[in-house]
């Protein structure tokens, strides 16, 4: 690991961060030298995910509250920040997903949804800013390819994410002057995670997931993890505004679909 992916003595705080995507995240920060606080929901899982974290040899923090309650986010921030001082990065990942058609999902559902992952996300980066590093902080909100890419049986993730790509842009205008950069990741099909347990559930789901993928794999959580320290790090303080898919090109139209009624022709 080179130098510019240091963040010794640097404070990261993780919504969401006690499993997956969002604990790998925090588990590559640790190894990269920073101070770690994660917030989630439940006690028992941020506290086995904050244990973890010393065991890798960081300072760490958990923190139980619900991304979805205003007041118990900031206590959450204001507990990390008497602790580690301001936040030099944040990452806002706390998500809910479940598979379902648009005449069968309930009002609570896609609000549900709705609540964890666009609400949640504007909690926890509007109370955060006056306890970020101003300049030089650095914000990653976690999104998914529903924000861009229409996706059937999924209007309530599409809604939300789509929400938080925006967000993501109007926040890394105004916030800017500060000195603040928000960018934000959607992860593709990333395997041994919650999403892709609910999304692919048959070892067929997953065959067939991981064909429409150019690269022809699933993704790690290392290949997200890797992205969000780049982003983080000096060597990307001009990118702010990026939704930067981490998805071995699955959102890209076509390709796939091409590919399998093309029979190759011999050489005239």
């Amino acid at each position: 690991m080179g130098d510019f992916l240091s963040f010794t003595g640097r404070h990261v705080f993780v919504a969401g961060g006690s499993s997956g995507i969002n604990l790998g995240i925090a588990q590559a920060f640790a190894r990269a030298g920073a101070q770690v606080t994660v917030m989630s929901r439940s006690p028992d899982k941020v506290q086995q995910a904050a244990d973890g974290l010393k065991a890798l040899g960081a300072e760490a923090l958990g923190i139980s509250a619900d991304v979805r309650d205003p007041a118990a986010v900031e206590a959450a921030l204001r507990q990390a920040h008497a602790q580690f001082g301001d936040i030099d990065v944040l990452i806002s990942g706390a998500a809910g997903n479940f598979i379902a058609p648009a005449a069968e999902l309930s009002p609570n559902g896609f609000r549900t949804v709705v609540d964890i992952d666009l609400n949640g996300t504007f909690h926890v980066l509007r109370l955060a800013y006056p306890m970020l590093k101003k300049p030089g902080a650095s914000i990653i909100n976690i999104s998914a390819p529903q924000g861009v890419n229409p996706t059937m049986y999924q209007v309530h993730a599409c809604a939300a994410k789509a929400g938080i790509d925006m967000m993501t842009r109007v926040l890394a205008m105004e916030w800017g002057e500060a000195g603040v950069r928000v960018n934000a990741i959607a992860p593709g099909p990333i395997a041994d995670t919650e999403g892709m347990r609910r999304l692919a559930p048959s070892p067929e789901a997953l065959r067939r997931a991981t064909e429409t993928v150019p690269l022809q794999r699933m993704g790690t959580l290392d290949d997200v993890a890797n992205a969000a320290l780049f982003l983080a790090s000096a060597q990307a303080g001009y990118i702010t505004g990026v939704v930067l898919p981490v998805d071995g090109g699955a959102a890209l139209p076509g390709g796939r679909d091409m590919r399998s009624s093309y029979t190759p022709r011999e050489a005239a």
